[in-house]
């Protein structure tokens, strides 16, 4: 069986009125199977399980046989130290964590008709494609049109509206500051989603005027963020010296290292590779929000984030996701006027499994400014099954009726 058909019955929930218990006969209760992880780490995410009374959260890993555990290297790995229980389909060992403490494990009960399975492995198959969590795909690819352009650009100011709260909230956390906010905004979105969090994290535990202060050395700036990533390699002893005198020198604690995620990963994407990118931005671009904010042309802007290694698809999403937003979020905090709208239509459009499956049906994507549209709309509508509110729903819902009556 493969392990998509596991997460699918365990997701779907189809072990319901099947009684489960661990491999050492005591009784689970599922109360919430999680948040599905499609990143590197375990599977499911704030699942909530009761084993003989005693209520858990934290997460869940899925494998066919429990033998996985250790093939896949979990037990060395801190980031499943938080697993509340292995379920599998075959337990065939005890598995530990990293800190040598035994999981509970489940050997999940559900329908064992070999029919059936083979259904359910179809549709784990939907399951796993975005357009299988777009409620109107059917009508879709039969009538593109029903996603209007007028809706794509109110879906685009929704977003950026959505950015721009995110950005006033920050300034609430810098006290006003506009550049320590989109410093902490740029180290988020150098994280590219897999490692946006403990970039995020990274920058609030290593204040900005503490860069600052050494802002023309890049070897500093560099033994600064990756000791605080707790991500200097065992054999850069110059490196470990140099932070070892500023974590002193600023009183710092590091990050623990665990948090950083690295599997499934290019090289290219690496947290190592992006905290030392990251270095080099904070090296050369002083007063970098004047330059950002002082500037509509797009080369310009660019020019802005070119570091060593730095392709210009990860800068585009550096300008989608930070530049433009905050060009955004200022011109409307000083009621200015702003061209953020055309810029973003001048950025080549986004490819990712979601860009790639509103492609599927259908629908046109010539740049950033409707990969964001589509974004917004997947990720606010289609994912929380807000059809009613969403135009392209309510029209088929308007038909639907019609045809009723």
């Amino acid at each position: 069986m493969p392990e998509i058909v596991l997460h699918y019955i365990w997701e779907k929930c189809l072990w319901a009125g099947y009684e489960q218990q661990t491999t050492d006969g005591r009784r689970v209760e599922i109360l919430s199977v999680g948040e599905h992880n499609r990143n590197a780490g375990p599977d499911y995410s704030h699942a909530r399980i009761r084993i003989d009374g005693r209520e858990w959260v934290g997460n869940i890993e899925i494998h066919v046989c429990s033998s996985d555990w250790t093939r896949h290297h979990h037990h060395l790995d801190k980031a499943y130290d938080n697993i509340i229980l292995h379920v599998v389909r075959t337990a065939d060992k005890p598995v530990w964590n990293s800190k040598g403490e035994p999981l509970p494990q489940c050997e999940l009960n559900y329908p064992s008709d070999k029919d059936y399975l083979s259904g359910l492995f179809q549709s784990a198959q939907q399951m796993d494609s975005a357009i299988g969590r777009i409620g109107c795909a059917e009508q879709l690819l039969h009538e593109p049109g029903l996603l209007t352009e007028g809706w794509r650009k109110t879906l685009l100011h929704k977003r950026l509206e959505c950015k721009r709260a995110s950005i006033m909230r920050l300034l609430d956390i810098t006290k006003g500051s506009w550049e320590h906010a989109l410093y902490i905004s740029l180290a988020r979105n150098f994280g590219f989603h897999t490692n946006s969090v403990p970039f995020e994290e990274l920058a609030i535990n290593t204040p900005l005027s503490y860069l600052q202060k050494h802002r023309n050395n890049l070897f500093q700036l560099t033994a600064l963020l990756l000791g605080q990533a707790g991500l200097i390699g065992e054999k850069e002893i110059e490196l470990q010296k140099e932070y070892a005198f500023l974590r002193t020198k600023f009183g710092l604690t590091p990050l623990d290292a665990s948090i950083w995620k690295h599997a499934r990963m290019r090289p290219q994407n690496s947290p190592e590779l992006r905290i030392r990118q990251f270095a080099e931005l904070m090296y050369k671009s002083e007063n970098l929000l004047s330059k950002i904010l002082d500037t509509d042309d797009l080369g310009a802007l660019s020019e802005l984030f070119k570091v060593e290694k730095m392709g210009k698809d990860s800068i585009d999403i550096l300008l989608i996701n930070t530049v433009l937003p905050y060009k955004y979020a200022y011109a409307m905090h000083k009621n200015g006027t702003t061209d953020v709208l055309s810029l973003m239509e001048k950025i080549p459009a986004e490819n990712n499994t979601i860009v790639r499956q509103w492609r599927v049906l259908g629908q046109v994507v010539k740049n950033a400014a409707d990969t964001q549209a589509l974004l917004h709309l997947y990720q606010n509508y289609c994912q929380h099954h807000e059809c009613i509110n969403c135009e392209v729903g309510y029209k088929i819902f308007q038909d639907r009726q019609l045809t009723l009556f």
